[in-house]
């Protein structure tokens, strides 16, 4: 891919990886499960101590992505090789385990992608605040695979065709 392409790329990902990051952190930093379970369900109890667990995971993620972005970004020469490794990462790291939550408390339903409804379903049913959080990130990392889809096939292709282990 051109460098300036992947410069492109590196920086639409790290503006939308800084957005992702800032709406999560404001929900963790103002939730508790106390606050999500305020009828101390026990069934709803375990389901956001996952869903808790997974926004904590995606945060870290999003923020090392976030800040490997910008070293490439910073480098007096822009290193196509370095960054589009850091973008196979960010897809492979923040893009699925977004879509592949560990405590699957929330799954994506492609059926719903085309028709304009949102896609996401959740395993019980969320307060305003969770279910609002998960469809604007939803959003967010759409877009993200969306323009690093190269990332999820092509590239490791090229790479295994270099005789590159990955």
């Amino acid at each position: 891919m051109a460098v300036f392409n992947v410069k492109n790329v590196c920086d639409s990902t790290r503006t939308k990886l800084k957005e992702a990051t800032a709406k999560l952190e404001l929900f963790l930093n103002h939730s508790s499960l106390n606050q999500l379970n305020a009828e101390n369900d026990p069934a709803m109890d375990e389901f956001y101590r996952g869903y808790l667990q997974d926004t904590r995971n995606l945060l870290v993620f999003c923020e090392v992505a976030y800040e490997k972005l910008g070293v490439c970004l910073r480098r007096p020469t822009f290193n196509v090789e370095f960054s589009e490794k850091v973008l196979y990462e960010v897809y492979h790291t923040c893009v699925n385990t977004f879509f592949y939550p560990k405590n699957e408390c929330y799954s994506e339903d492609g059926r719903y992608a085309y028709t304009g409804q949102d896609a996401i379903r959740f395993r019980k049913k969320p307060t305003r605040e969770v279910r609002d959080l998960t469809v604007e990130m939803s959003k967010i990392f759409e877009q993200l695979r969306e323009d690093l889809s190269y990332y999820e096939t092509d590239y490791i292709t090229q790479r295994r065709m270099q005789g590159e282990k990955i």
